[in-house]
């Protein structure tokens, strides 16, 4: 059986991934024990594999190598299996492929079986999948938010930033967003219930947060200079989630923050958490989300790419931000 998929080539420059990924095909080795084989519905794109294209091995996971398929959560249905607990027509999570199948350890992918009667199977990448757990743990854990608190999130329109400030208001905080361009801040206000927002293209950033006010949480997706405007506005016993350092992914610099002080002058929390390591808690964490989904107070918008050949297109409007929510590549069935 042959498979189309995304190979990685080299390493890329900034947003040029059309040099570094090419779109191949190649035959399918033979399913081996405990494997399963997946016909991909749909592909998630996450800021956060950016880092798998580099060569940096100090990150929270070792690059990708060259020559090999570009990986990244997908959902789609098993049209094979020799893994205990998968059977053909399950429909299933996992870390697989950029292509049309996935053959990947059921295990080591961690696969995991959907309800297929959840009527808009992209939840499943958005408040039912990863970034709504992460959301809800960044905000609930991590970030430690309670009632009446004041909680800022960058990169506030993405596909996790939408989720943590609604997430936040769910729980009973007051929460404002950090986003790029008008638009971007009148949908967070407008659509998702925002206090305010920060237009980062706009400039002068410290002087709009001066005129929000001081913050006890802030959900950081970028790091960067923001981060340095950040600090030196959080109240005294803040806390400071780190989830993302999108300002780094493509730069080749290193958040290196001038306002490091603010963590001793002002006692705050700085702490990154990362997916994997909830993992255990993603039945718990699904349960609970489905929940708010279920009742309507918890909503997302998608930003959907038809065709695994206009991936990259997809891709790039996660460091372009040319995006309002969840970035999703929709394959042919």
């Amino acid at each position: 059986m042959e498979n189309r998929f995304w190979r990685i080539e080299g390493r890329p420059e900034g947003t040029d991934f059309e040099s570094a990924l090419a779109l191949v095909e190649e035959p399918l080795a033979p399913l081996g024990e405990g494997e399963i084989r997946i016909r991909n519905a749909m592909l998630s794109m996450d800021a956060g594999t950016r880092l798998w294209l580099t060569d940096r091995e100090d990150g929270y996971q070792p690059p990708l190598p060259v020559g090999a398929p570009m990986t990244g959560l997908v959902v789609g249905e098993v049209i094979e299996s020799r893994a205990d607990g998968f059977a053909e027509g399950d429909l299933v999570r996992a870390f697989g492929v950029w292509g049309a199948l996935s053959q990947v350890d059921a295990v080591m992918s961690g696969a995991m079986k959907l309800d297929p009667t959840v009527g808009d199977r992209r939840a499943w990448f958005g408040p039912l999948g990863m970034n709504g757990w992460t959301a809800l743990w960044g905000i609930e854990q991590t970030g430690a938010a309670k009632p009446g608190e004041r909680v800022l999130v960058s990169a506030a329109a993405g596909a996790t930033g939408v989720l943590a400030v609604r997430i936040a208001r769910l729980l009973g905080c007051e929460a404002w967003g950090i986003a790029g361009g008008a638009e971007k801040c009148r949908y967070l206000v407008e659509e998702q219930g925002c206090a305010g927002a920060v237009d980062y293209k706009a400039g002068k950033v410290g002087a709009q947060l001066d005129a929000a006010g001081g913050f006890d949480v802030y959900f950081d997706n970028v790091g960067g200079p923001v981060l340095d405007e950040v600090l030196t506005r959080m109240n005294h016993y803040g806390r400071i989630a780190v989830c993302g350092l999108l300002s780094d992914y493509g730069s080749g610099e290193r958040t290196a923050p001038r306002e490091y002080d603010q963590v001793l002058m002002r006692r705050l929390r700085v702490e990154g958490f990362f997916s994997p390591d909830f993992m255990d808690q993603g039945e718990r964490l699904t349960a609970r989300l489905r929940t708010w989904v279920g009742s309507g107070d918890l909503t997302m918008p998608y930003d959907v790419t038809q065709g695994l050949e206009n991936t990259l297109d997809a891709y790039a409007k996660l460091f372009t931000g040319d995006n309002i929510g969840k970035v999703i590549v929709e394959l042919e069935q």
